[in-house]
């Protein structure tokens, strides 16, 4: 048989379709897997973003935290001098400790609380574990003054919020 240039040769359909179906069932064409993959690739991106972000976050907020906290440790070896300077003040006659002594001294403190010290409140307070150390306990005068601090024998402080140094408390019991 001749074929004319026109014609077309026959081709077997069932070979035609069982090609076809082995491409769609083997793997995804290129179009397919297209989409796929630049949705698992924002996915990616997305998290790596997240952990950047949350990286950063991290890293501005320990800034800031040493910058507050980063004289705490001059502050604590300052705190025993502060004590006994108020020790000397209670228990000097009248007029010894002169003025000038005394501005100085306050300035000092006023310097101190506004780089973020303060002192714990402790006399008259309920007993608290996470401000106060208790170093004795005597019998309560009264009923309300139970588990009440009645003296202090060392001020405690807190720097920023965070305590540097523990009240030395006596406790009614």
């Amino acid at each position: 048989m001749k074929k004319k240039e026109n014609e077309q040769p026959e081709v077997d359909e069932t070979k035609l379709d069982q090609t076809a179906e082995a491409q769609t069932d083997e793997s995804p064409t290129e179009e397919q897997a297209a989409p796929d993959e630049l949705e698992e690739m924002k996915k990616k991106y997305l998290l790596l973003y997240a952990d950047f972000e949350n990286f950063r976050k991290n890293k501005a907020k320990e800034r800031i935290e040493l910058l507050q906290t980063a004289a705490s440790g001059l502050i604590t070896e300052l705190l025993p001098s502060i004590d006994n300077y108020e020790r000397a003040l209670a228990n000097a006659p009248e007029g010894e400790i002169s003025e000038g002594i005394q501005l100085i001294f306050k300035g000092i403190l006023n310097t101190l609380q506004s780089k973020g010290l303060k002192e714990l409140p402790a006399k008259g307070e309920v007993f608290n574990a996470d401000f106060h150390d208790c170093i004795t306990q005597y019998p309560a005068p009264t009923e309300e003054d139970k588990g009440k601090v009645l003296d202090v024998l060392e001020k405690g402080y807190t720097l920023n919020e965070k305590v540097i140094r523990f009240a030395k408390v006596v406790v009614g019991n």
